[in-house]
This record gives structure tokens, C-alpha cells and sequence, in this order.
């Protein structure tokens, strides 16, 4: 039987290639090979500063748009909520 792996491809913010993601992938890849029953992970990151390759990236600059406010810190729920509701319009964009 073939091996699983779940390709992910990923652009370069920071907390893609931070040290503690790379850990956790290398570690859940250990346990899997060790235990035969789950996926492996293996990522692949897009050119820097490429975001012709990243069709999602022009969604993420108007959600984000929609969320942040400017002239004040958001608590985790007005975080959530505003998420929420800039996902729900762009996925209802999609449907129109």
C-alpha cells in the first residue's frame, strides 16, 4: 500500500516558517511514521513575494480591510465576530 501525505502549500508570513510550526510538523511526521495510521504533512512554500501563485491573497487584503480597525485593539470576541462576518460576505460573494 502507497503512504498519505497532505500536501500543503503555504505563501511566507511568519508564522508559516516560525520555528514552532516547523517543530510540531516534524514531530507529528515522526509519530506518524512511527504509528502507520495518520498523514503526513509536507510543506511547500510559495516564492516570496509572489502573490500571483496565492489566488486566495487579494480575499485576505479586503477581509482583513474589513476587520482591523485602525484606531483601536479588538478584543477576541469583536475580533471573532468581525471575521465572521468579512468571511461570511466573501463567501456569499462567491455563490451571487
Amino acid at each position: 500500500m502507497g503512504k498519505k501525505a497532505l500536501l500543503l502549500v503555504w505563501d511566507n508570513p511568519s508564522w508559516h516558517t516560525s520555528e514552532e510550526v516547523k517543530c510540531w510538523i516534524g514531530e507529528h511526521n515522526r509519530r506518524v511514521k512511527r504509528s502507520d495510521r495518520e498523514v503526513r504533512i509536507v510543506a511547500c512554500l510559495l516564492l516570496k513575494r509572489s502573490p500571483w501563485l496565492n489566488p486566495i491573497e487579494p480575499k485576505w487584503v479586503h477581509g482583513k480591510r474589513r476587520v482591523v480597525e485602525a484606531d483601536s485593539l479588538l478584543n477576541a470576541r469583536e475580533l471573532a465576530d468581525r471575521v465572521c462576518a468579512a468571511l461570511t460576505v466573501s463567501i456569499m460573494s462567491i455563490y451571487l
